[in-house]
């Protein structure tokens, strides 16, 4: 059983410290408190987070970009210098366009589960609906 701090769950949750604990003491979020501490299950907020609980795997990298979506590989093609990746999320496809020596480098392939990272300092939005 992996357990983590308030901080920690607080990074996992991307939450504040004291929001989680505040969630926990009214029972929203699921903890033990040992003493002064909160401590909570991984694989219980991974599920809250609706991903499979999983290790990371050894040699993984810490990355500060909160936007990752984890999703598996529907199709790749590979032309030249550049390789298009396309991630199926859900019932959603999102479209990478990558070097083929990272692609190569990563040992990417259909049917591998990868996350897509997401940095951006704007997101736009649309609703489909009658135009104005």
């Amino acid at each position: 059983m992996n357990t983590l701090s308030a901080e920690e769950a607080a990074e996992l949750l991307h939450l504040n410290v004291k929001r989680v604990q505040g969630l926990a003491r009214v029972g929203k979020l699921p903890a033990a408190r040992i003493g002064r501490k909160w401590l909570f299950r991984r694989d219980e907020l991974e599920a809250l987070l609706g991903r499979p609980a999983v290790a990371p795997p050894k040699g993984s990298m810490a990355i500060s970009a909160r936007n990752r979506l984890r999703g598996t590989i529907a199709r790749m093609q590979t032309d030249g210098l550049m390789a298009e990746v396309m991630v199926r999320i859900g019932d959603q496809e999102l479209v990478s366009v990558i070097t083929r020596s990272s692609a190569d480098r990563m040992g990417l392939g259909v049917g591998d589960e990868v996350f897509a990272v997401i940095k951006a300092t704007e997101v736009i939005l649309g609703k489909e609906g009658p135009e104005e």
